[in-house]
């Protein structure tokens, strides 16, 4: 996002949207071991950078403030390293026959 608004003095408002929710995901995930889709606590940030009524400035801001909750939270996961490949594989299989 930085690079491309210092060449272009612009950035795209749709992944600047995207960056923060992404951020907010993320840190939920590693505090509550728990995938949120719905975005309703921060739709309203969200929209008003999609609607761009916050400069580059202040998105940048945001997601380096949004950045360092999400470093702390990857700092204090509980969450595996890794995922536990066979039990997600033997899960699409089932899943894959149940929907035959």
């Amino acid at each position: 996002m930085r690079k491309g608004f210092a060449k272009s003095g612009t950035f795209k408002v749709k992944h600047a949207m995207h960056l923060l929710r992404l951020l907010h995901s993320g840190t939920h995930a590693m505090r509550e071991r728990d995938i949120r889709v719905d975005v309703a606590d921060h739709r309203e940030e969200l929209l008003a950078v999609r609607r761009g009524e916050r400069t580059f400035d202040e998105v940048a801001a945001r997601a380096l403030q949004l950045n360092a909750h999400f470093e702390a939270a990857y700092s204090a996961t509980a969450l595996p390293e890794k995922p536990d490949f066979e039990r997600v594989n033997a899960f699409l299989i089932a899943a894959r026959r149940r929907a035959k």
